[in-house]
């Protein structure tokens, strides 16, 4: 077996990268060499990938690197890379997770919650908010994936504007809630994203929340679009966010943040599967081993929504296509074939029980 590795001459057969216009025949690389700096979902999901072998040596030749930020600073300026190598960041990935693009939605969001005294979606339960993840393959041009799963991340606590102290009731990150008196951690605090637009289309019917989706659709893309001219854009890069989206009382979402490295550590069984199909179907998408045309709009539970304008779905009418908010090929919170295909290769979650 010959492993492609990062070395100074092309390798061989080697005939057109993942980002070409072009699409040529190429043999499907047989073996790809991995560094991971990070133990948890992503390194199961690289050491059960069918021909990828780890690289542990620091010095060692290698084509594909799930590396955190830290070694990215200190390393990408400094490594020669061939055409086919992938690392998981963008160089200045900051700019589009810096925490002050999203102050100004955040005070108003706040403004809009203290006028309607919290008669908000989650005001008559507990407070929640959406993680929904993208897939960014190029920035020039522009060429983002949306991902069908997702989830909604709940507080222990029903919501109050009584106190703003209790983080219980006001955070909803799994890491703060775990902690709280009645977590049980077999239960979580989460919904998958096909639970929750289940929820929220018998509750508010099917024409409202899929406004709210396209509305969700149409900030993921302007966000995306808003950084385009900064971002240092290499063939050599993707980016996996993570976007936290909260919702008012009219359904209209709102951007909290973007993470350029969202958590892939689980906290149930059913979040360790679906993160697993994540990981799984990115890897598909960034396709080390050029399987793919050039051409699919979708790949596993990814879904082209932009490749340098928008992808429409196949049933949009054109003739009603709107500027502020346009109909992509999306289908977040729709089913996942993908779980089906998946689940009997996964290994079991171990949940530990709270003492």
């Amino acid at each position: 077996m010959v492993c492609a590795a990062m070395a100074k001459n092309k390798t061989p057969g080697y005939k057109c990268s993942y980002n070409c216009g072009k699409v040529e025949e190429r043999e499907p690389r047989s073996c790809v060499r991995f560094k991971c700096g990070l133990l948890n979902t992503i390194q199961n999901v690289l050491h059960q990938r069918p021909g990828w072998v780890e690289v542990k040596d620091s010095d060692a030749d290698w084509d594909f690197n799930w590396c955190d930020v830290g070694w990215l600073r200190e390393n990408f300026d400094h490594s020669y890379m061939e055409e086919h190598v992938r690392v998981n960041h963008f160089r200045n990935h900051y700019e589009l997770t810096r925490k002050n693009l999203m102050v100004k939605n955040l005070k108003r969001y706040r403004k809009n919650l203290e006028r309607d005294a919290g008669h908000m979606e989650a005001s008559k339960s507990r407070k929640f908010d959406l993680r929904i993840y993208i897939l960014v393959t190029s920035y020039v041009p522009l060429k983002a994936w949306l991902y069908r799963d997702g989830f909604a991340r709940f507080s222990s606590t029903r919501f109050s504007l009584r106190t703003i102290d209790d983080k219980y009731m006001h955070l909803t990150n799994v890491a703060v809630q775990k902690t709280a008196p009645d977590y049980d951690p077999e239960k979580g605090c989460k919904w998958q994203m096909q639970q929750l637009r289940r929820y929220l289309t018998a509750k508010h019917g099917t024409e409202m929340v899929d406004t709210l989706f396209k509305e969700m659709d149409n900030i993921f893309v302007r966000s995306l679009q808003s950084v385009q001219k900064v971002i240092i854009n290499d063939k050599h890069c993707f980016e996996l966010y993570g976007y936290d989206v909260l919702l008012d009382q009219n359904l209209k979402p709102w951007l909290i943040e973007v993470n350029a490295s969202p958590s892939h550590t689980p906290s149930s069984q059913e979040d360790y599967e679906m993160k697993c199909r994540l990981l799984e179907d990115t890897l598909n998408v960034v396709d080390m081993e050029e399987r793919l045309t050039g051409k699919e709009k979708r790949v596993g539970g990814y879904d082209l929504m932009w490749n340098d304008g928008p992808v429409y779905r196949e049933d949009t009418n054109l003739e009603t296509f709107g500027s502020s908010c346009f109909t992509a090929n999306t289908h977040l919170g729709c089913v996942n074939d993908r779980e089906k295909q998946l689940r009997p290769l996964l290994k079991p979650f171990p949940v530990q029980k709270k003492m």
